[in-house]
């Protein structure tokens, strides 16, 4: 599984020593070295030469400063689902959880930095490839791996610029690689026209690449599939809610861009001997523990982590997952990312991706699960203890790769395209219910129950709690908030619901105050239902955790941006501003991160988005 992104790595080793060397720190973000296309005539004249050079391309994708840690689980959280790293908001990564960044936050910068080198690597190839005279006069089979790399460049580009756009909005843009004496001063460019140029791009893309049976490689590279998965998905981008100054505002020519993605996906879900989803969640999740692969291709594209590195691997597992002691035979974790106490009541009872997505416990050194509180449940479809194989100590990096997109992705987003582009309609619903079907475990009946399609708001409703559920810790549920302007919404539905529940009120009044584990060989067992009031003394022979106990007035109260004197009950609590997206006050502009200060020095004609 791991053979392709070994070869990437050592691709782009021997790349920085030449042509894609380009980005240099000490300059520009965009500055070039003399010397950094001196050797293109020589990468860009053998196919093995040009696959070195994508190869390279694909390298700012993986590491710390990308899906290895801070695209994955730094700035995707503070919603109704997760919690980033709790504690009081700082100018680290608790303030980008409490949007509360900074534009000298190194968090910010260095992620930014390694997207456009990600970019320049791109344009480097799209530039280049097409040039070779083996491009178009050579033999056939060269013809067609040079007409795929080509393909997978443009998509390359196009994810960078995507993950610029949905974090920064207005970011600078171009489309050839940086050269020596240029103009470096860009200015901001329009997020619309840029992504309507991606979005052309990828219907370039998706005719110069083969489908996953075709191509040969792991899910680690770009197939046919991927491309048009994240075609619709820019689609959504483009067509949806955007940050404008301090308001969220939508493009009148959107349903334009939701009928692409609707087609698309339709394309995509004709093809299911390429891509469908796993009939079990578990074994999905279980397989991307276990390092296998799924013969469903169900994750149409993930980035390939490796090299326990950096620069080229993941703390997926260890900065998130359950808290595991040191001690432990499955090795150390922070379990830094803690689940929105009303996220776990969202799931029905029956639905196993609840206990997939959600961990509740933790691991001490006796290596026997032990229970935790409510208010620092973990998030789960990471979990170092179910790493095989085993990596026992403290090494941060597994290995776990980022799914970027998934095929029950392209069923949702179907179904919500559909709805807006026809209203209800039966091919709508059935999409919805074959996620949610393989939610609760095949059974039809069950999933079905007291689903509302009706009428196209309710259809989108419903769409928007679905896609909570099935994606929850995959870095997703932020930005499906902002581009349906719903975050401000969901995240004081959230906190109102936190209060509720710690009043005991209505939906939460059968939350127990108190819950009560076992351990049998090494697992916790849970010894009362989730959905009823404690009894009045604690079962024999069982260990008592606080439960709905934790969710107390201090919990409550820091909640709010701090400084804040909240009073809940009768109780009184200035908040530390330590909870759950304490920080964010719609309309001030922070649903957008700051453009780094860094940029802003050597960029004059760039301007500081707005609220910083």
């Amino acid at each position: 599984m791991k053979f392709f992104t070994s070869s990437r790595t050592l691709a782009a080793t021997m790349l920085l020593a030449g042509t894609a060397g380009l980005v240099s720190s000490c300059k520009n973000y965009l500055d070039v070295e003399p010397l950094a296309l001196s050797n293109t005539d020589a990468t860009f004249s053998t196919v093995s030469g040009a696959t070195s050079a994508v190869l390279g391309a694909y390298d700012p994708l993986s590491g710390d400063n990308t899906y290895g840690t801070r695209l994955s689980m730094y700035f995707p959280v503070d919603t109704d689902e997760l919690i980033g790293s709790s504690g009081t908001y700082d100018t680290g990564r608790r303030g980008i959880a409490r949007y509360k960044a900074y534009a000298s936050n190194t968090e910010v910068i260095n992620p930014w930095n390694n997207l456009y080198q990600g970019v320049e690597r791109s344009n480097i190839c799209i530039k280049f490839i097409p040039q070779m005279a083996l491009y178009t006069s050579g033999a056939s089979a060269d013809t067609a791996a040079l007409h795929r790399l080509y393909g997978e460049s443009l998509t390359l580009r196009a994810q960078y610029y995507y993950e610029l756009i949905r974090n920064w909005g207005d970011v600078p843009v171009q489309f050839a690689p940086s050269t020596p004496g240029q103009d470096f001063n860009l200015p901001n460019a329009d997020r619309n026209q840029t992504l309507t140029r991606l979005i052309a791009d990828l219907g370039m893309a998706e005719k110069l690449v083969p489908y996953r049976t075709g191509a040969g490689a792991t899910n680690e590279r770009i197939t046919k599939g991927a491309v048009k998965a994240l075609r619709a998905r820019l689609c959504l981008q483009r067509g949806g809610y955007s940050l404008q100054g301090n308001t969220m505002t939508r493009a009148t020519d959107y349903l334009d861009y939701y009928k692409i993605a609707r087609q698309e996906c339709l394309e995509l879900m004709a093809r299911r001997s390429e891509h469908t989803l796993n009939p079990s969640f578990s074994d999905l999740w279980l397989g991307v523990n276990q390092q296998r692969h799924d013969n469903y291709n169900e994750i149409l594209f993930e980035v390939g982590m490796a090299g326990s590195t950096a620069v080229g691997d993941s703390k997926l597992g260890y900065y998130n997952g359950p808290r595991l002691n040191a001690s432990t035979v499955y090795g150390s974790t922070q379990g830094a990312v803690n689940i929105v106490p009303t996220y776990f009541y969202a799931f029905d009872s029956t639905d196993v991706r609840r206990d997939i997505t959600v961990a509740p416990y933790q691991i001490p050194a006796n290596n026997n699960q032990a229970g935790v509180a409510l208010n620092t449940i973990y998030d789960g479809k990471f979990r170092r203890d179910w790493h095989t194989p085993a990596l026992p100590g403290t090494n941060n990096y597994l290995g776990y790769n980022w799914p970027l997109i998934r095929f029950a992705d392209v069923l949702l987003m179907f179904a919500e395209t559909d709805n807006e582009v026809n209203g209800p309609t039966t091919a709508a619903r059935t999409a919805l219910l074959e996620v949610r079907t393989r939610g609760f475990n095949g059974n039809a009946a069950r999933a079905a129950l007291g689903v509302n399609t009706t009428t196209k708001d309710a259809m989108f409703t419903t769409i928007v709690n679905e896609r909570l559920l099935e994606f929850g810790s995959e870095g997703v549920r932020k930005y499906d908030l902002l581009r349906w302007n719903l975050l401000a919404d969901r995240i004081n539905a959230a906190k109102a619901n936190l209060a509720l529940m710690q009043a005991a009120a209505a939906p939460y009044q059968n939350v127990p105050q108190y819950q009560f584990y076992k351990v049998v060989n090494g697992l916790v067992q849970w010894q009362r239902s989730f959905y009823k009031p404690s009894p009045a003394a604690t079962p024999t022979g069982t260990t008592r955790v606080n439960w709905r106990q934790s969710i107390d007035a201090t919990y409550v109260a820091n909640l709010q941006p701090s400084g804040t004197a909240v009073k809940v009950g009768t109780t009184t609590v200035n908040s530390t501003g330590s909870g759950m997206a304490a920080e964010y006050i719609a309309g001030q502009g922070k649903e957008l991160l700051p453009i780094p200060q860094t940029t802003l020095d050597t960029d004059p004609a760039l301007k500081q988005n707005s609220g910083y």
